[in-house]
């Protein structure tokens, strides 16, 4: 399965969505342990920062499960997610460790939902949910991605 062609099914759709699920865990998940396991965290900015990105990666999975219902397909349990995560979580424990790791998820989530947008748009396929509220629903997950990585940028950028 590749974002580089057009998504060619429901099913195929769904994988894909599915992986944005897993994704949005993912973020979900280290920016919760981070938020755990630092002892930066009494930074009142870098506290917010983390919150904020476990709270808008809770919407954006549950914005891709409703998408994924209406083309009827299961979605891997967060609770699977989170103990893969908490398994192989090593992340530094300074700030800048903190700052760079969520900077990464913010720009992975990012392009995978701009590939995801360009493969559903090459895609002549009629799929089982509506394309442009499909369309719609990712580009402000992605917008909202994209204001991510400007937050933690200007974070980052503070500090220096």
């Amino acid at each position: 399965m590749s974002l580089q062609r057009p998504v060619g099914s429901d099913h195929q759709l769904a994988r894909l969505l599915q992986i944005g699920v897993v994704l949005e865990e993912v973020v979900e998940a280290r920016a919760d342990q981070h938020a755990q396991l630092t002892d930066e965290v009494t930074d009142p900015e870098l506290r917010d920062m983390l919150d904020e990105a476990v709270e808008e990666s809770a919407e954006h999975r549950d914005r891709l499960e409703s998408l994924i219902d209406e083309l009827d397909a299961e979605t891997v349990p967060f609770e699977e997610i989170q103990t893969l995560v908490a398994a192989q979580y090593e992340t530094d424990r300074d700030t800048d460790g903190v700052l760079y790791d969520q900077l990464a998820n913010e720009e992975t989530a990012y392009k995978f939902y701009d590939d995801l947008i360009g493969a559903i748009r090459a895609s002549d396929v009629e799929f089982g949910v509506d394309r442009d509220r499909l369309i719609e629903t990712l580009s402000e997950i992605r917008e909202e991605e994209a204001d991510g990585v400007e937050d933690v940028t200007r974070l980052m950028e503070d500090r220096e």
